[in-house]
């Protein structure tokens, strides 16, 4: 049990083939230096913290991977068919849980599915954090390089102050209830033309009018995302 006796619960979008990645199979699939995949190491990751009461894992329809991994036998991991985009994904994680064990007033932590390295201690840091404050927060490291804004040639246009300015990462934890609501208005701004959809859950909190803050997160919960990345994965270790 957690804040005000509702449960936490994590949420893992794996739908994704990553095609910037490239590769056989899928990133999340991967095996790590450690011997097993990024999506197992990042399911656990979750589970590092005692809180977390379980996880439900969005898939593709045609994901002939997962039965392989270690965490589908798990007794608190479930899974449910994900959708096109991200959103989509996350909408249907949330929806499976309403379904299931959760109910509306429940938190959640949707981390992404190729985030292997996220450690205990920023988890910890992040869930104590909303428990605390009652509204929802990101993991994010603040920008400490110099930031350029280019024109479509990649002519250099100006030089941005980085003061004020994170990049977000995940787990991203907000009250069950709430993103699905704003995740689901997202996606029908999106739909008819009006709005962009979401890139991340915060994104559609923000647009909601809900109170966002961040939390430092670490260097190690980077996120598998072009095919040079694999070096980087060797620091896991």
């Amino acid at each position: 049990m957690t804040h005000e006796g509702h449960r936490l619960w994590g949420v893992i979008p794996a739908a994704g083939v990553g095609r910037r990645f490239g590769g056989a199979m899928p990133k999340q699939y991967l095996t790590l230096p450690s011997g097993i995949s990024v999506l197992d190491s990042s399911i656990e990751a979750l589970f590092a913290d005692t809180r977390v009461a379980g996880v439900m894992v969005a898939l593709s329809a045609d994901d002939g991977y997962w039965s392989s991994q270690r965490s589908a036998s798990g007794e608190a991991v479930m899974a449910c068919t994900g959708g096109a985009e991200r959103p989509h994904s996350v909408c249907n994680a949330l929806k499976a849980l309403l379904a299931g064990p959760a109910d509306a007033n429940d938190w959640v932590l949707v981390h992404d599915a190729a985030r292997p390295g996220l450690p205990a201690q920023a988890l910890t840091r992040l869930i104590d954090h909303c428990l605390d404050i009652g509204t929802g927060a990101i993991l994010a490291l603040p920008v400490r390089d110099t930031l350029k804004r280019c024109d479509a040639n990649g002519r250099v246009e100006g030089t941005l102050p980085r003061d004020g300015l994170w990049q977000a990462q995940t787990p991203q934890m907000f009250p069950l209830g709430d993103l699905l609501q704003a995740l689901e208005a997202s996606l029908a701004s999106a739909e008819s033309g009006e709005g962009l959809s979401p890139t991340d859950e915060a994104a559609a909190m923000e647009t909601a009018g809900h109170e966002v803050s961040v939390v430092e997160g670490s260097w190690r919960n980077f996120k598998l995302t072009l095919a040079e990345d694999r070096e980087r994965l060797k620091m896991l270790d």
